[in-house]
């Protein structure tokens, strides 16, 4: 029994502020925000408010609804996080550059691997603010085009940090990837995000519903969902899946490590891939590490093993025999471009003009799928998916919705940044009793429901 949400139709016209509210690409700056976390320490005072709290709680209870201390907070949204994930964009665009279905499927989990290191702030588990119902994070990359080829003959390895910065931003010589996330829902927490590349004539869209729950002195997360790339030159379709997150040591300095399997596969080249994410052992073991296996199921044959630490050193090894090894230390991290915070609508963590966006519910899962740029939709290609006829309208969430947290934090003023959440959380829980007390559900902006069968589970 499959459920789904119909895309919503555009609107027929602007809505009197509509003007002032697009999205315009210009208006973007190279991010110059840099939020490396600090160690949290083992503060006396903190140790008390965790414990207190952990009093309060059960192994296995759903910490959705749990309100947790300020102080263990990171300095940006989960929305921005989800883009960081993007922090190689050369790496991702150069999955379309692979000669054959097993050269994409090998570059895909090639990006895969060393996109998690970045999407993590500093050795030490801080929390992304929970994103409000409705907020959306924004943003774009320049990517030059001599730095996107095939990933297994490609010098990123060897580039340095330092020179991603002089990366040229000549439009003609760029490719323009862009970058959309939304809140579609509070409860359960469901993010939707979508990156588009037209030149590239590619496309990823995912959803992420975030279960976490208290495990004694860790806490997990649960990345239910999945994300689908879709290579429209080749018409393919890669499916995956995320792993999951743990905070360690909760009351001394906590740390984060990923846990779990997951799968990437595409059903019409016959390629697919298991990624472990290899928790540590009680006792002994190392940290950090993951392996992976690509395989054509066809022929069940093993085309490419990779082994090391998703925030260190991998190595990969591939059927003739060939070796890499990637440093994901020494990868160029390509800053991304959003609109000053003063340009940004209230709702926006920060923000880019995008194509309007649908997912759909299957079982208990939320898939997102794409509605991409009327020139190269998949619609064009007999997918039957509609195409979006003019660009959305700004929401009003994003790091102008959190800044007034943030600069608390970065202040050190611990109350003044829990006193700015409070109001955050209060608006929205007022939202939700006037929502329903006019039996009005929540619409989201760029993504809208549909059903896929004949019950809503």
């Amino acid at each position: 029994m499959r459920s789904s949400w119909i895309k919503g139709k555009p609107p027929v016209e602007a809505s009197p502020h509509s003007a002032s509210e697009l999205l315009l690409v210009e208006d973007e700056m190279t991010d110059t925000e840099d939020n490396e976390e600090e160690d949290l320490g083992v503060m006396d005072d903190q140790r008390s408010v965790i414990l207190h709290l952990i009093s309060q709680l059960k192994l296995g209870m759903d910490l959705t609804r749990v309100v947790l201390p300020t102080f263990i907070l990171e300095k940006r949204s989960l929305l921005e996080m989800y883009a960081n994930f993007m922090a190689h964009p050369d790496l991702f665009l150069s999955i379309a550059a692979g000669a054959t279905p097993e050269e994409r499927i090998i570059c895909f989990v090639e990006y895969y691997l060393t996109a998690f290191h970045e999407g993590r702030k500093g050795a030490v588990a801080k929390k992304p603010y929970n994103p409000i119902i409705g907020e959306t994070f924004h943003c774009s990359w320049d990517v030059p085009k001599d730095k996107v080829k095939a990933f297994r003959t490609n010098g990123a390895s060897t580039v340095s940090k330092d020179s991603a910065k002089e990366l040229g931003q000549d439009q003609s010589t760029c490719y323009k990837l862009r970058f959309v996330a939304e809140q579609v829902s509070h409860h359960p927490p469901v993010s939707c995000f979508y990156c588009e590349c037209k030149e590239k004539k590619m496309c990823v869209n995912a959803h992420i519903w975030t279960k976490s729950k208290f495990m004694g002195m860790s806490i997990g997360v649960s990345m239910v969902g999945e994300g689908v790339l879709h290579l429209l030159e080749h018409e393919e379709e890669y499916v995956f899946t995320l792993p999951s997150a743990y905070a360690r040591s909760i009351l001394t300095i906590p740390w984060v490590e990923l846990g779990g399997k997951v799968n990437i596969s595409c059903a019409r080249t016959g390629y697919s891939a298991t990624v472990t994410f290899h928790t540590k052992p009680f006792y002994g073991g190392k940290v950090h590490r993951v392996t992976a296996e690509v395989k054509h199921n066809p022929t069940n044959t093993i085309v490419c093993k990779a082994q090391g630490e998703w925030n260190g050193t991998l190595e990969f090894t591939y059927s003739n025999g060939d070796t890499k090894v990637i440093d994901t230390t020494r990868l160029p991290v390509m800053r991304k471009k959003i609109r000053p915070i003063a340009n940004q609508g209230p709702l926006e963590s920060r923000r880019v003009m995008v194509s309007k966006l649908r997912y759909w519910k299957t079982g208990m899962d939320i898939v997102a799928s794409a509605c991409c740029s009327p020139v190269w939709c998949p619609a064009a290609l007999g997918c039957g998916r509609a195409v979006l006829s003019q660009p959305p309208l700004l929401s009003p969430l994003g790091r102008r919705l959190w800044q007034h947290v943030t600069n608390s934090l970065k202040e050190g003023n611990i109350d003044a940044a829990t006193e700015h959440k409070h109001r955050l959380e209060e608006r929205q829980r007022a939202e939700e009793r006037q929502r329903a007390a006019l039996t009005t559900p929540w619409k989201p902006k760029y993504f809208a429901k549909e059903v896929l069968g004949s019950l809503l589970v």
